[in-house]
């Protein structure tokens, strides 16, 4: 018999394997199957490691006093936006009267404008508040003006009133003059708005239609040429009425006068206690733990999973060696 006729016998013969080397070949692999999980435990507690440890340091990254601090910065109100045309404000307190005459610009004789003021005053007391807007009344009388709104409200020891007041357009000065002095200046604007181009652009448009009105009348009477008559009346009527309007109001400037007491001091905080930074290190060390646990539980439920799979497959595949015959 040659050599590959022997090994084709053996391989077509089915040995069965005594029932006392079974039982030897299992006693074997139960004694060493623990060895081999504790090797197992072992290695995956490396990979179990590897997350946490990444978890925590992104959880510390991500609570750091110097992100927050950004982030904060970020949310703070921006500053209240300046109206165009402002004059240059003075300093604070100041009340000569040659500065005020150089913070607002004198009214064009000859042009109509659309002017207003925002002036803003500190007074020592809630009871000097109203009588701030008492006086502030009584110099819009006197100077030919009059008052649109006024709004005062007081608390305690703190009050603050919002008045705006329309003066002739040529006392403007003496308006703002004498209403600066009415308490210590916090705050000072001016606006001016010339008008005058649009009012001579509307102007030429009613002289326009006119000519076109002059025109109209002198056809020959029909139903269309007084349609188109009484339009066009109508449209130069409302453009004067317009124009009109726009001429009255740039006769008064418009002032704001904010009135009030100063603002309360905040308190000032001289440092911290002894202890004070063991509590800021337990704070920021629960909230990495709270990280830690929202990034680093997840992988760990996966890795279990996955090594209770493993473990089931290869043990299936053991149980199923052993009961062959």
């Amino acid at each position: 018999m040659s050599q590959r006729d022997l090994a084709a016998e053996l391989r077509s013969a089915q040995l069965a394997a005594p029932v006392q080397l079974r039982e030897r070949v299992r006693m074997i692999a139960a004694a060493a199957e623990p060895t081999h999980e504790r090797r197992f435990l072992r290695r995956r507690s490396l990979v179990l490691l590897l997350p946490v440890a990444a978890a925590i340091a992104g959880a510390i990254v991500l609570t750091r006093p110097g992100n927050n601090s950004n982030q904060e910065l970020a949310l703070q109100r921006p500053p209240a936006a300046v109206p165009s045309g402002a004059a240059v404000t003075p300093p604070a307190g100041v009340q000569s009267g040659a500065v005020r005459k150089a913070f607002a610009p004198a009214p064009s004789p000859t042009r109509a404008q659309r002017y207003g003021a925002w002036i803003g005053v500190s007074v020592g007391s809630a009871s000097a508040v109203s009588d701030a807007v008492q006086k502030a009344l009584r110099i819009t009388t006197a100077l030919g003006g009059y008052s649109t709104s006024v709004h005062d409200v007081s608390a305690g020891k703190t009050g603050g009133a919002d008045l705006v007041v329309r003066v002739p357009r040529s006392h403007i000065h003496e308006a703002i003059t004498r209403l600066s002095q009415l308490g210590t200046i916090t705050s000072e604007q001016v606006e001016v708005q010339d008008l005058q181009a649009g009012l001579n652009a509307t102007d030429r448009r009613i002289a326009r239609l006119q000519r076109q009105l002059a025109t109209l009348r002198a056809e020959p009477e029909t139903p269309q040429r007084d349609r188109t008559i009484a339009a066009v009346t109508a449209q130069v009527q409302r453009l004067q009425r317009g124009e009109a309007a726009t001429r009255r109001s740039a006769q008064f400037a418009t002032v704001h006068l904010h009135v009030a007491t100063p603002a309360p001091k905040a308190a000032v905080h001289h440092g911290h206690g002894p202890l004070h930074g063991i509590g800021v290190a337990a704070y920021w060390t629960g909230v990495g733990a709270v990280y830690a646990l929202a990034f680093g539980l997840p992988l760990l439920l996966l890795v279990g999973l996955v090594y209770l799979a493993v473990r089931a497959v290869r043990r299936r595949r053991v149980d199923a060696l052993l009961s062959q015959p």
